[in-house]
Parts: structure tokens; sequence; C-alpha cells
């Protein structure tokens, strides 16, 4: 027997056992391993499928984050806007009730003074008339003590008291 060419029962044994063999396969084996194969196929195509749905929501997430941040720094920037329009408006009332109570100190510092400064001249005005009633009580002893002088001074007095009168009427 040659290497390179067989016999003719034996290519016909060898063809039938490789019928039988592929018969088997093509019956049994074929479809277990197609089968696991297309199994595979279908396990790899459901992971890439599962695995675009993750990055597509972990995109959605990330687009939601941003939102949110977003969301939370405009909030933020109206909080603190309307915090600084409080602190100002609370500013402003302090400035204002500040002036208010300072003009009612010096309103009452005037009246006070003025009040202080009307009894120093009721005061003054007293001591001047005692003074003068003083003074005139010497005078008019000294003058009433002479007799022309005391029908001179009547005189005076009545032309006085006359004119007064005419000048109301």
């Amino acid at each position: 027997m040659s290497l390179i060419t067989p016999d003719f029962g034996l290519l016909v044994w060898m063809t039938l056992i490789f019928g039988i063999v592929f018969f088997v396969l093509a019956k049994w084996g074929f479809p277990m391993i197609t089968d696991s194969v297309q199994k595979r196929a279908d396990r790899i195509n459901e992971s890439i499928k599962k695995a675009k749905e993750a990055e597509e929501s972990l995109r959605n997430l990330a687009s939601e984050q941003d939102a949110i941040v977003e969301k939370a720094r405009k909030e933020q920037a109206k909080i603190m806007k309307e915090a600084a329009a409080s602190r100002d408006a609370l500013i402003e009332q302090a400035k204002v009730q500040a002036r208010d109570e300072a003009a009612k100190i010096i309103d009452q510092a005037r009246t006070q003074i003025a009040a202080e400064k009307e009894s120093a001249l009721r005061d003054v005005r007293k001591e001047v008339a005692m003074l003068s009633v003083a003074v005139a009580e010497k005078v008019m002893r000294k003058d009433l003590a002479q007799d022309s002088g005391r029908d001179e001074l009547l005189r005076r007095l009545v032309d006085e008291i006359a004119s007064s009168r005419e000048q109301k009427n």
C-alpha cells in the first residue's frame, strides 16, 4: 500500500465513516455548536445593548446632574441676591431710624436749651427788675424828699398816663 494512493476499499470505508460522523455531527453536534455560538452571540449582543443603555443612562444622569447643579447655582444666586437686598434694606432702615433718633435728640436738646435760655433770661430780667426797683426806690426817696421834685414827678406821670391813653384810643 502506498501512501499516496489508497486502496478502493479504504476509500469506501473512510467515506462511509466520514458520512456517519458527518451525519451524527450534522444531526446533534452542529446544532448544539451553532446553538451555543448563537446563544453566546445573543449574550454578547445583549451585553453590548445593555452597555449602550447604561452609557446612555449615564449621559442622561450627567445631563440631569448638570441641570440640577445649574438649578442649584441659580437658586443660590437668587438667595444671595435676596439676602443682599434684605441686608441693604435693613441697613437703610437702620440709617433712617438713626437719623430720626438723632433728629429727635437734637430737637429735644434744642427745646431744652431754649427752655434753659428762657429760664436764664427770666432770672436775669427778674434780677434786673429787682435792681431797677431798688435803684428807683433810692432815686425816688431822694427826689421825693424835695417838694419841687415831687411836683415835677407827679406832673410827668400824669402826662405819661394821658399820652398812653390817647395812643390806645
